[in-house]
């Protein structure tokens, strides 16, 4: 399974956020840190605030940091929640299976292994993609100086 460019983003984030859970990042400083455009980066972060996981202070020396719950959110739940309702094959693209009047079991076993995989990542949260030794490594990314 291949999550989408935005899920990878907002884990990146999330787990920078978790190893710098004191410090109030800037959307520059995250963007440094993750590799990616800070416009893009922006969206992720707003979306992020809006699931709860990420608490923005606005104006002159504000920024983002781990809403105090994320640390211990669900990475299945969270990968859930940003990739929507997608399925791994698309049955009516632009041009739709003929198959998928019914007669095919092809996705519905590619929605149970797209569950198993989910459920697989639901007793790991946030906190633990950041725990040491990877802790180490990500408090030196996106720091200015």
């Amino acid at each position: 399974m291949r999550l989408n460019r935005s899920t990878d983003i907002g884990l990146r984030i999330l787990m920078l956020a978790a190893a710098r859970s004191e410090d109030l990042l800037t959307i520059d400083e995250l963007a440094a840190g993750v590799s990616v455009p800070r416009s893009h980066l922006a969206k992720v972060v707003q979306r992020l605030q809006h699931l709860g996981l990420l608490d923005t202070v606005r104006g002159r020396g504000g920024g983002v940091r781990l809403a105090t719950a994320a640390a211990d959110a669900s990475v299945g739940r969270l990968i859930r929640d940003l990739e929507g309702e997608t399925e791994v094959v698309d049955c009516a693209g632009a041009q739709p299976c003929p198959l998928s009047t019914g007669n095919c079991r092809l996705r519905g076993a590619l929605r149970v292994a797209q569950e198993a995989f989910y459920a697989s990542l639901d007793p790991i949260t946030v906190g633990d993609l950041a725990a040491p030794p990877v802790r180490q490594v990500l408090l030196t990314l996106g720091r200015s100086g």
